[in-house]
């Protein structure tokens, strides 16, 4: 099998995932629309493992199977579709996140971080972001453009936040976001990863160590004094979840924000309508979220029994699937018009985090970092604009939380 290195495919009868997006940055790969149509449970082979997998790009299809208890999320079955390639050997002997487990281990885990993201939590979170938020806005300011917003404000709010929820020094944000770049690249070997996870495990040891012998008012501390709780639990599991968090609090929200900030000003007269009506907003952010599906290959499951689909294809017991939200999102048959971004749009159900027992449990924390950057933003800097072509930003096209890694604006 020969592979097109431009469009993700294949000239063998596979084709090669994850797909790219270089034809048209903002939005999904376009191969999705021609599988929904003509192949809507389609055999695909991953790019870094060379195993197959059932690719699903209908929304019904994705929906039933993230809620589907059958469809496994245990990265230690067999059939599991891996982002690498993993000996079956040493699946017993790696600490995998418990995104890739199935209840009742992964229920317990989730027990775990619930009460951090509760809608109090959030709620007294908001005014130490909105200082955050105002701080790298003045820093902005005081520079004037042209300036990078993934690293004068993308990276630094929600890094700075999550550092402070840790009850971390800021002076390991460089750390973490090293971290996350080496574990979702595309391109990182497994040895690469092997040796990300491995000093971010001793990292996150010493800090909970340290937090459960001089607790403060942070979330470790909180979640280290939990521990006698749960009897199955261990120090090194607290490690795990804590090293899950550090990606999905920091690394996804960022990208979130970079490339929201650039689908609203390729779209002005629609952000003309939230900056007159900042009620329009919280809309605005959920279809942003449909609309960009950074992590659209993220949802991998496998079956562990005969699964029937919506559209009556069988997934056999064994088999690994890749429910894609992104295409899911973007399913005409959910959304009307799905390609187009429209903030009047009704983008409830979305799902950019997920669906079923797996949906992200910090998702309404980065709703409200959300909404307090693009309200601030648009607010302060009512003439921001690009200051290079939307076609020739630098995209992370290598990653598996899509993103940029650069953007320049001004004003």
């Amino acid at each position: 099998m020969t592979e097109n290195a431009e469009t993700g495919s294949a000239t063998g009868s596979l084709p090669v995932f994850p797909l790219d997006r270089r034809k048209c940055p903002l939005s999904v790969p376009q191969e999705y629309e021609a599988m929904r149509t003509e192949q809507p449970v389609a055999k695909v082979v991953n790019r870094m493992t060379g195993k197959p997998a059932w690719a699903l790009t209908r929304y019904a299809d994705v929906r039933q199977v993230l809620g589907d208890p059958s469809m496994s999320s245990n990265a230690r079955n067999p059939g599991y579709p891996h982002q690498f390639q993993v000996p079956e050997e040493m699946l017993p002997y790696i600490a995998f996140p418990f995104a890739a487990m199935d209840p009742p281990e992964h229920t317990v885990r989730r027990r775990m971080v619930i009460p951090e993201f509760t809608a109090k939590r959030i709620a007294e979170l908001k005014p130490r972001t909105q200082a955050i938020v105002d701080a790298r806005v003045d820093a902005m300011l005081a520079k004037g453009g042209p300036v990078d917003l993934v690293s004068e404000l993308a990276v630094p709010v929600p890094s700075l936040l999550f550092c402070e929820m840790l009850g971390a020094d800021p002076e390991h944000i460089g750390y973490f976001r090293n971290y996350a770049e080496t574990t979702t690249g595309h391109d990182s070997s497994m040895e690469a990863v092997a040796g990300a996870i491995a000093e971010m495990d001793e990292f996150l040891d010493e800090l909970i160590t340290e937090k459960t012998r001089n607790p403060g008012e942070d979330l470790l501390s909180r979640i280290a004094a939990r521990l006698p709780e749960e009897p199955t639990l261990e120090h090194d599991d607290l490690v795990a979840i804590a090293r899950l968090l550090v990606i999905a609090g920091s690394d996804t929200t960022a990208n979130i924000i970079s490339l929201g900030t650039l689908t609203f000003l390729e779209h002005p007269e629609q952000l003309d309508e939230v900056r007159r009506d900042p009620s329009l907003l919280p809309g605005a952010i959920e279809e942003l979220l449909r609309f960009l599906s950074i992590l659209d290959s993220a949802t991998v499951r496998v079956a562990t029994k005969d699964i029937e689909l919506a559209g009556g294809e069988t997934v056999r017991e064994g088999e690994g699937v890749l429910a894609l939200n992104g295409a899911a999102n973007w399913d005409p048959t959910r959304y009307p018009g799905a390609h187009r971004f429209d903030i009047h749009r009704d983008a409830e159900g979305h799902m950019a985090f997920s669906y079923g027992n797996h949906m992200c449990p910090g998702a309404n924390l980065a709703r409200m970092q959300l909404d307090v950057v693009f309200r601030t933003l648009f607010t302060r800097i009512p003439g921001l604009r690009l200051a290079a072509p939307a076609d020739a930003l630098p995209y992370m096209f290598d990653a598996h939380a899509y993103g940029l890694h650069e953007l320049p604006v001004t004003w």
